[in-house]
């Protein structure tokens, strides 16, 4: 068995699409592209495919992760990139397929540490202008950074700067680098939704 790695970009109409039909959308692309892909045994064989952490509805991207394996090596990384191109609908597009080395077939999922974000303000629902004025500095350089987090259980207050990387004015975006993976997982949301919190 080969394994590859496939990076891909989701912009556009294609941001409201979810996590369950971007899987399908790929396995129908990976069929139309003839990719010889393994399927797993059983009565219900499926494709062997993973993907790293899930994006959520209405995010952007400019790299996404998914693993696929494969049953031969007949075609190169390129030959699939192109094929998997060319089955792509306006706003999605794979950026590269490389071939993991034996010995570094780790899953994606597990490999995800971490993930940068760009938050962009739509037009009218930018806060006041004083956020800018080391607004945001001054809520980073906080000792704790407190929210209600909700779960399907329960809801309990989190200190959520530890995971928390780096924070920063960039222009009229704030850019944030967050923890991400099976451990702590932060949502760009929620630091907003704290940042708006500080400034009442």
């Amino acid at each position: 068995m080969l394994k590859v790695r496939v990076k891909f970009s989701k912009e556009g109409a294609m941001k409201f699409i979810g996590h369950l039909d971007i899987m399908r959308y790929f396995q129908k692309s990976i069929r139309r592209a003839n990719i010889p892909i393994a399927f797993s045994g059983g009565f219900s064989p499926h494709m062997i495919m993973s993907f790293a952490a899930p994006l959520a509805v209405g995010v952007t991207s400019s790299g996404e992760y998914f693993d696929m394996e494969l049953t031969d090596d007949s075609l190169s990384s390129k030959e699939m990139e192109n094929r998997l191109n060319a089955t792509m609908a306006e706003g999605m597009k794979v950026i590269s397929v490389r071939q993991i080395p034996d010995g570094k077939a780790s899953a994606c999922m597990s490999l995800v540490a971490a993930a940068d974000y760009t938050v962009t303000f739509s037009e009218g629902k930018q806060p006041s202008v004083e956020w800018k004025n080391g607004q945001l500095e001054a809520f980073f350089a906080q000792d704790s950074i407190e929210i209600l987090r909700k779960t399907k259980r329960s809801e309990k207050i989190t200190d959520i700067k530890p995971w928390i990387y780096k924070l920063e004015l960039r222009g009229d975006k704030v850019w944030m680098q967050l923890s991400q993976g099976s451990v702590h997982n932060l949502k760009p949301e929620l630091v907003m939704e704290a940042f708006a919190k500080f400034l009442g």
